[in-house]
């Protein structure tokens, strides 16, 4: 099943170089978010073949424009394509008030209902879960709230074996017991059906922590601790370390530096400032800390292997 991330916008401030602001298309198993939604967002998803009335909830980290100025047009083009399933909207207290009022002046009333759930952002929480993941928030440090997003598959079955299955008189409550990890036991206890006698190991639960716009904070390393995929912004080169600390950012040295303390499996850089035309030298610098980072580019996808 999948499990992808892909970019849609790298940029920081304004569009340049190529880059479009910030937003990405997430994909786990059979659900599809999108996690912020910059200006001109609703034309990558055209762009990649990203359906936009298949979306089922969206994420905005924060009210800064380039990281939600795109939404208002989007809402509407689901509206005018016909869209009837309701839309989840998880972002920082006044962003309702931000759709609303549009709405309002615009006389449009939407096809869809549209959900909204402010996030107070003041300390992880949890904001969304179903049978199969769960969705974190990441307190960051900014100079307005601003929310990261865990997002964590659940334990997942074990496998039975087919062969064992065949042979033996197991009733649907039995095979349930047994994807769970737990032995079947008769009436005196004793182990009937061993765990390991007729299943194979779960697939393992796959994690992505998106951490937009902060300046460098460890105090979220217990969250992100050890996840797959973490993106973490990475708008400046370390020779610009004042300047990241007096606009709340992150230096691609911090972002590597991060990622090693947490044990990720790999690191996604993003948030590129304007100032950067190339950016491999952003990478080389996040790679003097943490080898495996990746430059979050247009267009790429990140997948994580079950």
């Amino acid at each position: 099943m999948s499990f992808d991330i892909q970019i849609l916008g790298s940029n920081s401030a304004a569009p340049a170089h190529g880059r479009h602001h910030t937003a990405q298309s997430v994909r786990i198993q059979n659900q599809q978010f999108l996690v912020d939604c910059g200006e001109g967002t609703q034309l990558q998803m055209k762009e990649f073949d990203v359906k936009k009335n298949r979306l089922d909830a969206i994420f905005i980290s924060h009210l800064h424009g380039d990281h939600y100025l795109g939404l208002m047009g989007l809402l509407s083009t689901m509206h005018l394509n016909g869209r009837k399933q309701s839309l989840d909207l998880y972002g920082p207290i006044g962003l309702a008030d931000i759709i609303t009022i549009q709405l309002k002046y615009s006389n449009t009333r939407l096809n869809y209902l549209l959900n909204f759930h402010e996030l107070s952002g003041a300390e992880s929480e949890l904001i969304m879960e179903n049978e199969q993941l769960t969705v974190h928030t990441i307190p960051l440090n900014h100079r307005i709230q601003c929310n990261g997003f865990l997002f964590r598959e659940k334990p997942k079955a074990r496998k039975m074996i087919k062969e064992k299955l065949m042979a033996a008189n197991l009733s649907v409550a039995h095979i349930n017991k047994l994807k769970m990890g737990v032995d079947v036991l008769n009436e005196e206890g004793k182990v009937m059906y061993a765990v390991k006698d007729f299943t194979l190991p779960a697939k393992r639960s796959r994690s992505y922590a998106y951490c937009s716009d902060t300046r460098y904070d460890e105090s979220i390393i217990p969250i992100i601790k050890g996840v797959d995929l973490l993106y973490h912004e990475a708008t400046f080169l370390h020779d610009m370390l004042e300047r990241a600390k007096q606009t709340h950012h992150t230096t691609c040295k911090e972002a590597g530096i991060m990622a090693k303390k947490a044990e990720v499996g790999q690191l996604i850089l993003g948030h590129f400032s304007n100032r950067y035309k190339v950016l491999s030298p952003l990478l080389e610098e996040a790679k003097k800390e943490f080898k495996d980072s990746l430059l979050g580019e247009e267009g790429l996808i990140f997948s994580v292997e079950e």
